[in-house]
């Protein structure tokens, strides 16, 4: 099974497929990483035998993801909508989609999980996080508005 992305890093050991968000200093979801996870998913999705686990991380020490990319909207939700799955084509169906892979899926969060970022690391069946670094952040319930993506990422 090949995992070639340009905007996550993989690596499969022994059933583990760490998977390193890798889309800038701030892992912005913009269509790159969201085409990128939409693959990953596919992947599990279609034929998951050699991986057991998913554990998704970043190399940006001071962001997991710090939210979507604002200046693309269109565009990665063009992206999300390739997942497919029952409802509309949003980032939020997508992250449905992520939290019921037939693997386990882990979110090892180091620095600033914001917006998307955050509701990411939600649609993960499990979350680690940085005692020291880890911030978590939903900033549209500051401002009464709906989280983008459901806020929940699709419950797990």
């Amino acid at each position: 099974m090949a995992f070639a992305y340009s905007s996550i890093r993989t690596r499969l050991e022994d059933g583990v497929l760490s998977a390193t968000l890798d889309a800038g200093p701030l892992n912005l979801l913009g269509v790159d990483l969201v085409r990128d996870l939409v693959s990953l998913v596919d992947t599990l999705d279609d034929d998951p035998a050699d991986v057991r686990v998913v554990v998704i991380d970043s190399a940006s020490p001071d962001y997991f993801s710090a939210h979507v990319d604002l200046t693309a909207v269109p565009p990665y939700t063009a992206e999300a909508a390739k997942a497919g799955g029952p409802g509309d084509a949003s980032l939020g169906m997508f992250l449905h989609r992520l939290s019921r892979v037939p693997v386990i899926t882990i979110a090892k969060v180091r620095g600033r999980a914001r917006g998307g970022g955050n509701e990411l690391a939600l649609a993960c069946d499990m979350t680690f996080a940085s005692r020291e670094n880890a911030v978590f952040g939903q900033f549209e319930c500051g401002t009464g508005a709906l989280p983008g993506a459901g806020g929940g990422g699709g419950g797990g």
